[in-house]
């Protein structure tokens, strides 16, 4: 999506996926052996696929498997091990203080939390629900937070507190759906299952109970297309690579960043089946991928009665055709495709589509007429499957909700806090939505939601007279930035009365480090006034670096569809710096403490960036030489301070990025053309088309080291060096042809280290010192 619409400290993967055609027997030796949660997945040969039926009716409960019990009303228990396993990855070291208890009385999405000290059990309808109450009892009673990222659960003692007394909360909306569309793509295309398996927790920890799985989903189109005139080779190349199906799935391009090999093809299958199995075994719903049309260049050409519609151009790209949905060939692709993607993912409840996103043509397509036939195909293989489709731009359109059940339709709102005045059941004509929230684009490592705007609007919106808000969706483009962000919108759902945004930020500041410190609370409630309390109207997210930006002495702002302007005062994360250098020694062993320095650090000097660049363009005017030498020197000090400060945490290190593509190679060429998808998209994003004419370079900028000190700071030199040579000529810079600069960047192949190093406090406190200091009220 562009902005009209990061992932968290990564490892390197440990090993390999199993091959597909290896799986039912490494299945069936699990299930003798016994449970091992998400181990194994469904998974599909090549050419033949693996019969396999698990999944999730279209009840929302989970498909019947050793071991589950149904009783009236559907109340059931449930096997409580993969929530043990999560709680085990979780809290290694006070797991065993928990008991969990499968509850088959409770109300759906509610717990129960009680216990003496060192002995907590909590009662839970699902294995999701359990680990909630173990992230309540962590927020309210231990006091510690595991974030996304960071986690201060070191402090933690050695004996587990008792709890007051018995606590119940009950979910206060039916769907929280997280992961944007292009989650995949900016967050990281070519994660570990072990780095999806941590997501996956932290999503449960926090009340999530429905998540959008992508990872694999070119595999059921391969194989369907097979049967539809297409050779394999052919579809090879028209898939793209990794980091850009996120956006050929949206039907916005294809062939880029590839060609992908079939073996690749198979093993983000087997990925995909796994995190989707994952997801079950906790009880929640994963989220798969439908089919609405999209289809290779020729096919009514190769497929007698079909009828296609040409989508134009997205950002510089040819979208792919559209298959009228109404055409007969259309129900037979749909009933290919679904019946593969069973193969591999099994089944669910809930497909996640959104047709002519940001644009595309419907030529003479009945628009109404083409939602009843997706719609009919999606529950002709999966009955009375949920539709759910993104709430952006002008989507959904009347004419496509008029053409469907809407009781079987959950549009994910975009927009929720980005604009004013907003009434989603006249809009919506009463169809169910979720209030979404889309607070970061492209990844960007900027902090800040319009947090205020989700407390304001949120129990109005819910409790009014005729709402259709039936839940949450959490929508950033990249996961793994703003933990305050994350477990603040979440907590909406789970909340009984109104938040008090304050004394939230309070509390978050007490149990982010692990216990009440009065400079944490300092510094924390500078944040809360500044960045997380950004204003509706225009935007969600706040502005990014100029360190990033294309070098220009007018820049204002990297990414064409981001902020010009500053969104708060600066003068708060500045002095949120200051307060957190002072937090108490004691508690700055935490990850939790790192990243949260490291990332205040980091955008105090990028906001200085908007600061000093003026000035640069005042020297550079007046011709004055001198100033401006040591101006352009005092601005590539700071991004060389930039580089080390991120380097100092796992979260800003673009080596992980990099090693992550690589290794999803099987040989060099493999490794350079998947390590080109993963760069491209940090920069260039696509061809020269794309780049210029769409406006996407630097769309997916971040403050990562060696990205800066790799691509920034060379391109912010090298420019710098064309403006020097210019004043001392007394000459027109030259000219400087931006897109080839980048692209040969993305071209390297050069290593970077995926390990943080250096003193993330000692960093820090240079950049504190070399700031200035922040005027009152600014």
């Amino acid at each position: 999506m562009r902005n009209s619409t990061h992932r968290g400290g990564r490892r390197p993967r440990t090993r390999r996926p199993l091959a597909l055609g290896a799986l039912p027997a490494a299945l069936l030796a699990l299930i003798c052996a016994g449970p091992a949660p998400g181990a194994t997945a469904p998974g599909a040969g090549s050419p033949a696929r693996a019969d396999v039926r698990t999944g999730t009716h279209p009840d929302g409960h989970t498909a019947a498997r050793p071991g589950a019990v149904r009783g009236p009303g559907h109340a059931r228990t449930f096997d409580v091990a993969p929530a043990r396993a999560a709680l085990r990855r979780l809290l290694p070291r006070h797991w065993g203080q928990f008991t969990l208890v499968p509850d088959t009385t409770a109300a759906v999405d509610t717990f129960t939390v009680s216990g003496t000290a060192g002995a907590i059990t909590v009662r839970g309808s699902t294995g999701a629900t359990l680990l909630t109450g173990v992230g309540w009892y962590l927020q309210h009673v231990a006091g510690v937070d595991i974030g996304w990222p960071g986690d201060s659960i070191g402090m933690l003692p050695a004996r587990l507190p008792a709890v007051p007394s018995p606590v119940t909360r009950g979910a206060q909306v039916p769907h929280r759906y997280a992961l944007n569309d292009t989650d995949d793509g900016y967050s990281g295309p070519y994660r570990s299952f072990e780095e999806h398996q941590r997501q996956i927790d932290l999503m449960a920890l926090h009340g999530i109970n429905e998540v959008f799985v992508q990872v694999g989903a070119e595999y059921p189109y391969y194989r369907a297309l097979q049967g539809f005139g297409y050779s394999a080779a052919e579809l090879r190349q028209w898939i793209p690579g990794p980091g850009h199906q996120s956006w050929w799935l949206l039907q916005n391009l294809s062939d880029f960043g590839g060609p992908v090999t079939e073996r690749l093809m198979r093993e983000r299958a087997e990925l995909g089946g796994r995190i989707a199995e994952q997801l079950r075994g906790l009880g929640m719903t994963p989220v798969l991928p439908g089919y609405f049309g999209t289809v290779p260049p020729g096919f009514a050409a190769r497929n007698p009665g079909a009828a296609t519609v040409a989508q134009g151009d997205w950002a510089g790209f040819d979208r792919p055709d559209w298959l009228d949905p109404a055409s007969p060939v259309f129900a037979k692709l749909a009933a290919a495709y679904y019946a593969e993607q069973r193969a591999v993912f099994g089944d669910s409840a809930m497909y996640r589509m959104s047709p002519l996103h940001e644009g595309g043509q419907t030529g003479s397509v009945d628009v109404g007429a083409a939602a009843r036939a997706i719609q009919g195909a999606l529950h002709a293989a999966h009955p009375g499957a949920l539709w759910a489709v993104l709430g952006w731009q002008d989507d959904p359109t009347a004419e496509l909700l008029a053409g469907v059940d809407t009781s079987k339709l959950l549009i994910l709102d975009g927009l929720s806090d980005r604009y004013n005045r907003l009434d989603r059941e006249a809009r919506w004509g009463g169809a169910p939505y979720a209030m979404g929230t889309i607070y970061n684009f492209g990844g960007h490592t900027t902090v800040g939601a319009n947090s205020s705007v989700w407390i304001e609007r949120f129990g109005p919106w819910r409790d009014k007279a005729n709402s259709a808000l039936a839940g949450i969706a959490y929508l950033p483009e990249a996961t793994g930035t703003n933990p305050a962000a994350f477990d603040l919108f979440t907590d909406l759902a789970w909340e009984r009365g109104p938040i008090d945004q304050r004394a939230w930020f309070a509390d978050f500041a007490a149990r982010r480090y692990g216990r009440p410190d009065p400079a944490a609370a300092a510094a924390w409630e500078e944040l809360r006034t500044g960045p997380y309390s950004t204003s509706s109207g225009l935007w969600s997210e706040s502005q990014d670096s100029l360190f990033t930006a294309r070098p220009s002495l007018t820049a204002a702002g990297a990414a064409y569809w981001s902020p010009r302007s500053m969104r708060y005062p600066a003068g708060s994360v500045r002095r949120a710096l200051d307060h957190l250098l002072r937090v108490d020694p004691a508690l700055r062993d935490s990850s939790a403490y790192r990243f949260d320095l490291v990332d205040t650090a980091r955008q105090a000097l990028a906001n200085h960036s908007r600061v000093l660049l003026p000035k640069i363009k005042a020297a550079y005017e007046a011709e004055d030489l001198t100033r401006f030498r040591a101006l352009a020197a005092e601005w590539q000090d700071g991004m060389r301070m930039l580089d080390a400060v991120t380097g100092s945490d796992p979260a800003f290190l673009l080596g992980t990025w990099l090693s992550g593509a690589r290794s999803f190679g099987a040989d060099r060429a493999e490794q350079d053309r998947y390590e080109y998808d993963a760069r491209s998209l940090l920069s260039v994003w696509g061809r020269r088309s794309t780049s210029e004419g769409g406006f996407l370079h630097d769309y997916a900028n971040r403050e990562w080291s060696g990205l800066i000190s790799e691509l920034y700071a060379p391109r912010w030199a090298h420019y710098f060096a064309a403006l020097d040579e210019a004043l001392v000529k007394k000459a027109a810079p030259r000219e400087v042809d931006w897109h080839a600069f980048e692209a040969e960047w993305a071209a390297r192949t050069t290593r970077h280290p995926n390990r943080p190093a250096g003193d993330p406090y000692r960093l820090a406190a240079q950049i504190a010192a070399a700031l200035p200091p922040a005027a009152a009220g600014r």
